[in-house]
């Protein structure tokens, strides 16, 4: 099972600042009412906190730091909220998808292209659960080194993008050495008062299983990425 983040947030400010008015008092009011009367239950699940690091499918140089709250669905199954950052501000960037490899197996050979392991983010110590001890730590790791990730993004605000405009966009995770921008590691880590060779140390025990084929397509040059496409050139794509 996965573990309770008690602490380790509102260090990482969210990218952008967005356009709009100031929140007016009858907003703030009814947000303050809905809070103390409406059930959350949904929400109250997503009770582990993990910081990594995605590129854009098919641009590895398009790098960007995420913050996942995640819920455990079943021992197969995860899903994740994934935000820009961890402070009161932090955007939305997406959602990640998180299955075991007994699931992976059963998935069509075309959507698992789709889908990136988490083989290296574990054992590189790329991969964190700011603020549970690191026992707790490292057996959640055991656990997620096996999984695979589907992960879509649907604000850029890496790109300084102040609304959630543009197409969404399938995402990726790092594969092998050299690969994520050292500058952004160390940004991570500062704020974070985390040294990622330690924690690479601390995983050496950590066997990653060999890789199941179909898993990070874009290696093999088979990139997947989604587009925005008028209903009418889909008409014709149709004849």
């Amino acid at each position: 099972m996965l573990f309770l983040a008690a602490c380790g947030g509102n260090n990482s400010p969210s990218n952008v600042d967005v356009p709009g008015s100031e929140k007016k008092t009858d907003s703030k009011v009814l947000a303050t009412g809905a809070d103390l009367l409406q059930d959350k239950t949904p929400l109250k699940q997503f009770n582990t906190y993990l910081d990594g690091f995605h590129f854009y499918n098919g641009n590895m140089h398009a790098q960007m730091e995420a913050h996942h709250y995640v819920q455990q669905i079943n021992e197969d199954l995860h899903q994740a909220i994934i935000f820009d950052g961890n402070g009161a501000d932090a955007r939305i960037m997406g959602v990640e998808y998180i299955v075991s490899e007994k699931l992976f197996k059963t998935l069509p050979e075309e959507e698992k292209k789709l889908w990136h392991s988490h083989h290296y983010e574990v054992t590189s110590g790329e991969l964190i659960a700011p603020g549970i001890p690191d026992t707790a730590e490292t057996a959640l790791m055991e656990k997620l080194v096996t999984t695979y990730g589907k992960t879509i993004h649907t604000w850029h605000t890496d790109q300084q993008r102040n609304l959630p405009v543009g197409s969404p966009m399938i995402m990726m995770g790092f594969t092998k050495g050299g690969q994520l921008q050292p500058e952004l590691v160390k940004a991570r880590d500062q704020r974070f008062n985390n040294s990622t060779q330690e924690k690479r140390q601390k995983r050496s025990h950590i066997k990653a299983p060999p890789i199941i084929p179909g898993a990070n397509a874009w290696e093999k040059g088979e990139i997947r990425q989604l587009t925005i496409t008028h209903q009418a050139d889909s008409a014709n794509m149709k004849h």
